[in-house]
């Protein structure tokens, strides 16, 4: 096969790969590849876990970024290297139950909010700490906390170890938050 023929029969995958990354995440992305896929927004998906064929086909997708939540236990090193082997960025910032701060989400919300990062998948094991993290930005956000339970409920949030920690970290931000001025 010639060089222009080699340049034609790529030439679906580069505009494929062209509107992907155009009209930011996808709606909707394959169960079986991208379990509890949400689109949270124009450039933000969350996640599961996504399998081997679902990492492999992340850049086809128009993502840019990947922020894994999972440990290093949890396999974090070994999805580093796919993601960057398609010459994405990738970010770990390792969350459990007992450790969340804060600090976690603030790591977080500094790549969702880059546009030069997204479009973004944001993942771990089942997406729970993924909406437990969502649950937080949406408090910072103004949200009451029944409204960011529920936004990060949407977004995977399930064990009550993690809705206890999302309690606990948005006490922390209502403690921090300067009195309001007096009339």
């Amino acid at each position: 096969m010639g060089l222009w023929q080699h340049a034609f029969a790529l030439l679906p995958t580069v505009l494929l790969a062209a509107q992907a990354a155009l009209a930011g995440v996808p709606e909707t992305a394959d169960a079986a590849r991208f379990p509890v896929y949400h689109k949270l927004g124009p450039d933000l998906a969350a996640s599961g876990q996504p399998t081997a064929e679902g990492l492999a086909e992340l850049k086809a997708l128009g993502f840019r970024t990947v922020v894994n939540l999972r440990t290093e236990a949890e396999g974090a090193a070994a999805e580093r290297a796919v993601v960057q082997g398609q010459g994405l960025v990738y970010v770990n910032v390792p969350i459990t139950h007992e450790g969340f701060a804060l600090a976690d989400v603030e790591a977080v919300q500094k790549v969702i909010e880059d546009k030069a990062a997204g479009p973004v998948l944001l993942h771990c094991a089942s997406s729970n700490r993924v909406g437990a993290v969502w649950a937080v930005v949406q408090a910072q956000q103004g949200r009451s906390l029944e409204e960011a339970l529920a936004a990060g409920r949407e977004a995977g949030l399930q064990s009550p170890v993690m809705v206890d920690a999302v309690r606990r970290v948005v006490a922390g931000l209502v403690a921090k938050a300067p009195p309001a001025a007096k009339p």
